[in-house]
């Protein structure tokens, strides 16, 4: 769309460009299609875009993906795109602040790409909403004023570098790929813009994330002082200055992303947060019928595919929203997928709810006294040849999870999960979907 086009769009829907909402339009067809190449889309890909208004980057994007979900907050300009998509089945146009869109629907859309020309007054809260851990985008393209790109993927020793930077990059590797003048904006703003390509980061070590936001809070929050003086006393500062390989005078914005993880690793306290999974591990062997026959290891059990023990619990909220989480990338078996709140294997002579009640503690930091017991699987493919106990419970309170087992957590509804899992079931561990089948079972 050309200036022209989006004039009498306007026009049309009686909009006036708002500076408060940051509308300023995108003229440009060139620059409009060379925004959106940075996604690389494919046909089966989905895409979500943040701010479409008159269409500009939605031209280049409809028709060539599976599903296209447009989220705009003018509602004249929502109620255009509406009227002018109406017969494409596979274009959604939701009406709402992006600030406040719930984006765990988006994971059973999964391939998903983000797509943005985001409002100056706005971008930040957006890219917090959307772009956060847990998020299901591999790839996301934005485009805001270029002071806060160029924030975005600052290093050590840039002016532009802090909390944001840090932020961004313990998720994404960024990359400015344009930068965009004010001539190619109807208005056009006062400041040049840029775009910047997001691609998910898999490079990292395990790491708290709620600590490391944490600690950068405090490193940052008054920059030009010293790092020690702003950090918990729970660390020996020489062993942080050892660790690090810095000066006991270094300051938050001298450190890069990988410091400010291993300063993250040394201030968690969580007695899992080294790799817990250990191979000489010692659980009882069964037989068909659960009877204990003998205690072997860890290693040799899954090597050999023994029948073990093991239970799942699945943990609800007051909306009864199902918590999951994501296991980590260092887990021996189904590494990356979601699987249920708490699994895990019985020891030796342990019995199935006191193995139940000490992972919840151990997994996700929640005391509980009983448990409701949903059911048992025999052993299979699909349990990894565990006789498996699900149990359920409710807890509305704090979590607190191993980073070396678990990576993220989210909690989803019921309806969420039914339809990823008919789409995506390869995204879960075995385990859990044989558990979820045998709730649904348990719950009519």
């Amino acid at each position: 769309m050309i200036e022209r086009d989006i004039r009498r769009v306007l026009d049309q829907n009686g909009v006036l460009p708002s500076r408060q909402l940051g509308q300023n339009f995108l003229t440009d067809p060139a620059v409009a299609r060379g925004i959106v190449d940075f996604l690389e889309l494919t046909p089966g890909d989905a895409v979500i875009e943040v701010g479409p208004g008159t269409g500009a980057l939605t031209g280049h994007v409809a028709g060539r993906v599976r599903k296209l979900i447009l989220v705009e907050f003018d509602s004249r300009l929502a109620a255009a795109l509406r009227e002018k998509y109406q017969g494409c089945d596979n274009v959604e146009v939701v009406h709402q602040d992006a600030v406040d869109f719930d984006i765990r629907r988006l994971f059973a859309e999964r391939p998903i790409k983000f797509l943005g020309n985001l409002p100056y007054s706005s971008g930040g809260a957006i890219m917090k909403n959307f772009l956060s851990v847990p998020h299901p985008f591999d790839r996301a393209v934005i485009m805001l004023q270029k002071e806060v790109i160029d924030r975005l993927g600052a290093g050590p020793g840039n002016k532009d570098y802090g909390l944001l930077s840090l932020r961004m990059q313990s998720a994404w590797h960024v990359q400015t790929v344009m930068q965009v003048p004010p001539e190619v904006f109807y208005p056009q703003p006062q400041v040049d813009s840029s775009v910047a390509l997001l691609t998910r980061r898999n490079d990292l070590p395990a790491f708290d994330r709620r600590l490391f936001d944490e600690l950068l809070r405090r490193g940052f929050g008054q920059r030009r002082k010293q790092l020690h003086k702003l950090l918990p006393d729970t660390v020996s500062w020489a062993q942080v200055v050892e660790e690090l390989g810095v000066q006991a005078t270094v300051r938050a914005e001298e450190l890069d992303l990988f410091q400010w993880l291993k300063l993250t690793h040394l201030f968690d306290n969580h007695p899992l947060k080294e790799i817990p999974q250990k191979s000489g591990e010692i659980f009882d062997v069964v037989d068909e019928n659960d009877a204990v026959l003998r205690q072997a290891t860890r290693g040799e059990i899954h090597e050999k595919q023994w029948l073990h023990r093991a239970i799942h619990v699945f943990v609800f909220n007051k909306k009864n929203d199902l918590l999951l989480q994501q296991r980590s990338r260092w887990k021996d078996v189904h590494p990356g997928t979601w699987d249920s709140s708490v699994a895990g294997h019985l020891d030796a002579g342990e019995s199935y709810e006191s193995c139940a009640l000490r992972e919840l503690v151990e997994e996700m930091g929640i005391e509980q006294r009983s448990l409701v017991e949903v059911g048992r699987l025999p052993p299979s493919p699909a349990t990894g040849w565990e006789h498996v106990t699900l149990y359920a419970t409710r807890h509305d309170g704090a979590l607190r999870f191993p980073c070396s087992e678990i990576d993220t957590v989210q909690w989803f509804s019921m309806e969420i999960i039914e339809h990823w899992l008919a789409r995506d079931p390869e995204d879960f561990a075995s385990g859990f979907v044989a558990c979820w089948d045998l709730f649904r079972r348990s719950v009519g």
